[in-house]
């Protein structure tokens, strides 16, 4: 049979880049001819027969159910002694590159209709056809702006313009889909549900509708720790193992992964997103990972030279054998890059190659690493700079260990066009050093600075801060369900539908699983399988807890009286600690330390307080290391 090649979408030009740009969502929707192509050619997908294997139905199974072979990838079953019954790679270091072409397959289409939509236009016919050349699909910049535009996030109609040029009213795609019929392989709790919901009202109900407004509030709530996590993973991260899954036993990090982070926002959005055998159906699903991909991109650039590791495939996949070894020669199945064989991990290093790019690379010179990754680490000081290493805000001047975020209630900044030029980048990374070594100032505090070889660094112009994370470990198959471990500062509400928008509330580590693990022969394989996580304290103990020190002196004793975390399930019900025996939550401090010229702080060994949380449910299983 002839197999469906993903080549990503073709034609087009952005200036300054190799390959036209995905525009992030809030600024896309502004794009008039666009996004009314975008809307049109993704309710083609969505009208398509569910079985065909480029509906929007058919590229959102390939990700989990239903258990069917796609384009001839593999066998009619999964391959013998298989775990997970789908084509997907969590939980291994090909978690960012199998999504990749995953994404791009998507973008493909979606323009092939785009195309053929364009034709139709009665006027500004070139202007239209240009328009579909240059259409790539949009990303979701959450770590900007963690609720997405109404166009996403609560519009069941938008505006459109038709073929005449003039403008119509349609359903909004990109609000929910629809199934046709519901397939028959759905676990029980989305076997009545008959379009895509997001944080249901009742998630238990088969009646149960989307809550907007509650989804708005718990996105709006997780905005500074995902900002911080992206962070951390960006500047403090240098190893694919550590980079690319959140599987524990990544050496010495104390931030979380990129599949970690993303975990966490499958789980706030709630409804089939949480569950990844049913995640890929929602159309929020392709705006997200178009951003993890993205993610990747900056990671590479600032570490460049750094991709795919060889590592265990754990109970490995449609295609791919338990216990095998995988790494970047790994066939990326079902994606064909040609009729006898698949794209691999070692051939996605670069987007222009599926025909992309991302704005922040306009302009740059891809040939010259140096350059690009100058460039891209003062853009992300500048976008995600973190200010809760140093800043109490509100409390006197605007002294941030990198830039300082907006305060709370203000428009958030928008996104960058495109990468900083490199003597901008210059400008702001030796800002950075000069920032932190006077924090607590503006309180009265002691300013925190390594000078001398204090924290084994020398030199009167060496900046450092102590980082404070709270580190959790559990097995993520133990409850048989998705669920988070949430970190609070401060009082709990008893109210557990409360947690996630309560003021004391951090930020979570999430186990993002299938609901059915009875029915999941990965979830059977995996039972000891321990995924880890970071949840970053530094901005919420500035904001709350009238301290003017990170010095662990100070910290350790608020952290004694105010540290306290809670389990909920993705249907936002409590759950015992005691129900999750495998969990360990412990407290680390690591001194990041700015030296001069030098791109990004440094980090040293973490260490671990293991008394603040010993003795506790879930605490610490020792008292001090």
């Amino acid at each position: 049979m002839s197999h469906y090649l993903i080549t990503g979408a073709q034609g087009g030009s952005t200036k300054g880049a190799d390959a036209p740009n995905r525009i992030e969502i809030n600024d896309f929707v502004k794009i008039p001819n666009q996004f009314s192509l975008y809307i049109q050619a993704l309710t083609e997908m969505f009208n398509e027969s569910q079985p065909t294997s480029t509906s929007h139905f058919g590229i959102g199974g390939i990700h989990g159910l239903p258990p069917v072979q796609w384009e001839g990838a593999g066998g009619t079953q999964p391959i013998p002694g298989s775990g997970w019954d789908g084509y997907c790679t969590h939980g291994s270091v090909l978690f960012p590159t199998w999504h990749r072409p995953y994404v791009a397959l998507y973008e493909q289409v979606m323009q092939s209709h785009a195309l053929d939509i364009a034709g139709k236009y009665q006027v500004d016919q070139d202007s239209w056809r240009t328009a579909a050349l240059n259409l790539r699909a949009p990303y979701w910049d959450w770590a900007t702006n963690t609720v997405p535009p109404p166009e996403v996030v609560s519009l069941q109609t938008v505006d459109i313009i038709t073929f005449d040029g003039t403008t119509i009213t349609v359903p909004n795609p990109l609000y929910q889909y629809t199934f046709h019929p519901i397939d028959s392989s759905f676990p029980n709790r989305y076997s009545s549900w008959k379009t895509t919901i997001r944080h249901p009202d009742d998630p238990n109900s088969p009646n149960a509708t989307t809550d907007v407004q509650a989804l708005i509030d718990v996105l709006t709530s997780i905005q500074d720790g995902i900002t911080s996590s992206v962070y951390h993973l960006l500047m403090l991260v240098h190893t694919w193992p550590a980079f690319s899954n959140h599987t524990s036993g990544d050496g010495d990090s104390s931030s979380s992964s990129l599949e970690a982070i993303h975990d966490g926002i499958h789980y706030y959005i709630g409804g089939q997103m949480a569950d990844t055998a049913v995640a890929g159906f929602d159309p929020i699903f392709f705006l997200h990972h178009a951003n993890v991909d993205r993610l990747l991109s900056l990671w590479a650039a600032v570490n460049p030279g750094v991709w795919v590791t060889p590592g265990p495939a754990d109970a490995g996949s449609w295609t791919i054998p338990r216990d095998a070894t995988i790494d970047g020669n790994t066939d990326l199945s079902p994606f064909w890059n040609a009729q006898t064989g698949f794209w691999v991990s070692s051939g996605t290093t670069t987007t222009a190659g599926l025909n992309y790019t991302y704005p922040e690379f306009n302009g740059l010179n891809m040939s010259d690493p140096a350059g690009v990754q100058q460039a891209i680490s003062g853009y992300i000081n500048q976008q995600y700079g973190e200010s809760g290493f140093s800043l109490f805000r509100g409390t006197g001047p605007a002294l941030s260990f990198l830039a300082q975020q907006p305060a709370a209630g203000s428009a958030p900044a928008p996104a960058a066009p495109s990468a900083m030029p490199v003597a901008a980048a210059v400008s702001a990374i030796k800002s950075v050093a000069k920032e932190l070594r006077h924090p607590f100032a503006s309180r009265g505090g002691h300013p925190h600075t390594a000078e001398s070889g204090e924290h084994g660094r020398g030199g009167p112009n060496v900046a450092s801060v102590h980082d404070w994370t709270v580190r959790v470990h559990f097995k993520k198959y133990e409850l048989g369900q998705s669920f988070a471990v949430l970190i609070f500062l401060g009082e709990v509400p008893d109210d557990a539908s409360r947690w996630r928008t309560c003021p004391s509330f951090v930020g979570a580590h999430v186990a993002f699983v299938n609901s059915a693990a009875d029915q999941c022969g990965n979830c059977r394989q995996q039972a000891d399988v321990v995924s880890e996580g970071f949840v970053h304290l530094n901005s919420t103990i500035a904001r709350r807890s009238g301290l003017s020190s990170y010095e662990p002196n100070v910290v350790t004793p608020y952290l004694r009286d105010n540290l306290h975390w809670r389990i909920q399930g993705a249907d936002r019900t409590a759950i015992a600690v005691e129900r999750l025996p495998s969990l360990e939550v412990n407290v680390v401090q690591t001194t990041l330390t700015q030296e001069p010229g030098s791109v990004f702080p440094i980090a040293g060994e973490p260490h671990y307080h293991h008394h603040i949380t010993h003795g506790r449910p879930g605490g610490a299983r020792h008292a001090q290391a």
